[in-house]
């Protein structure tokens, strides 16, 4: 095995507890545990109620029908309940890949399965999102990644760092691709339901035999404390994938599963993702408003979905380094483009209270005045 640290999440871990503006997050301002129980018209006791022994190793029989409602044809025996996306992630690269398996790889992309992929030992054949065809795959590059022989294809959609959401088109090309090669398809779907604008991004669930489905609660819902993550599969996988949880956490802590149900009743769901959809498109106006009062130092197309701005910037320098002056000098933490693999790039994430927002974006704009300087 060829472990490759994972570069973006220990930059987060080391630093986002330890900075006075964290822009590096992809969520909102997340929801406190007292404002849960209002949405859901539930009091403390609720919580405190919950006997805190080992819940279902799988997810509660209440919370796994609550997610496979989400899916269409779906039932609670299809869906396996695990500690984040992260780690149906992980299980489901475990189970599936050997070396030398051929995977296709949507760049950029949050780079776990990225890592996975290179510590399976496959061989990882990318298809990138182009900037110039407003973050869409070139479909000659999807088809020459996702050729005969291919086991696994992995999509982000929304896509995280960019926000774009794939168009129809593409999504049908991928299938068809996934398809005439025999491969699964692993569709990460964390920021559904955190759209800037227009309806929810279409699942790619039911649109193959093959298709895996990750989500969780940490981005469109604003609970990432909880991590609660699932994956909705096909049988007779979602059995391979829980024997795996044997193995690695065993089971979701038993609060956890208790707040995901509370949070995934129909009217509670609706009301989380409003005030995630109401965040977002308040905040974007900052960020927006911001990019055009900088002068032309940073290019960025609108995203579709979730609290992320990916930015090409124009100064000459490193993204890590300026990332690290950022949070050394101005105590502002940022995602560097180069953990995505793409160097002069910064993800900016807009999800913080707006007074935060505003003063976390001055910082920046001064870094960058000084950078102007130095040119």
């Amino acid at each position: 095995m060829s472990f490759r640290p994972f570069a973006m999440e220990r930059w987060q871990s080391t630093w986002e507890n330890r900075v006075r503006f964290n822009l590096s997050e992809s969520g909102v301002h997340p929801l406190t545990a007292a404002e849960l129980l209002a949405l859901a018209g539930e009091d403390a006791e609720t919580v405190l109620r919950v006997p805190l022994g080992y819940s279902q190793s799988n997810g509660t029989e209440a919370l796994r029908a609550a997610i496979a409602a989400l899916y269409p044809g779906a039932s609670a025996a299809d869906v396996t309940v695990t500690n984040g996306s992260a780690e149906s992630n992980y299980a489901i690269c475990w189970h599936l890949l050997r070396p030398g398996d051929r995977v296709a790889l949507m760049l950029p992309n949050y780079m776990q399965t990225w890592g996975l992929a290179h510590a399976f030992e496959a061989d990882l054949r990318p298809f990138r999102l182009r900037e110039a065809l407003g973050w869409q795959p070139d479909p000659d590059e999807v088809t020459a990644a996702i050729g005969p022989g291919t086991r696994l294809v992995v999509v982000t959609n929304p896509n995280n760092p960019t926000g774009a959401v794939l168009g129809a088109e593409a999504m049908r090309h991928i299938v068809a691709r996934a398809e005439a090669a025999g491969a699964w398809i692993l569709a990460d779907e964390v920021y559904q339901g955190a759209e800037r604008a227009g309806p929810p991004t279409p699942s790619f669930w039911g649109a193959s035999e093959r298709v895996i489905v990750v989500n969780g609660l940490s981005k469109a819902y604003g609970l990432p404390g909880l991590r609660l993550g699932w994956c909705v599969a096909p049988q007779p996988l979602p059995e391979e994938l829980w024997s795996r949880k044997d193995y690695t956490t065993i089971g979701p802590g038993a609060m956890s599963d208790a707040l995901a149900t509370l949070a995934l009743r129909p009217e509670v769901r609706e009301r989380i993702l409003g005030r995630t959809r109401r965040i977002i498109g308040a905040n974007w106006e900052v960020l927006a408003a911001w990019y055009a009062s900088m002068g032309g130092e940073f290019t960025s197309r609108p995203p579709d979905a979730g609290a992320i701005s990916y930015a090409r910037y124009r100064a000459d320098v490193n993204s890590s380094v300026l990332a690290e002056r950022l949070r050394r000098d101005h105590d502002v933490l940022v995602v560097p483009g180069d953990q995505f693999e793409m160097d002069r790039y910064i993800r900016f994430g807009f999800g913080p209270p707006r007074a935060d927002l505003e003063a976390a974006l001055g910082r920046v704009a001064d870094a960058f005045h000084r950078e102007a300087e130095r040119r």
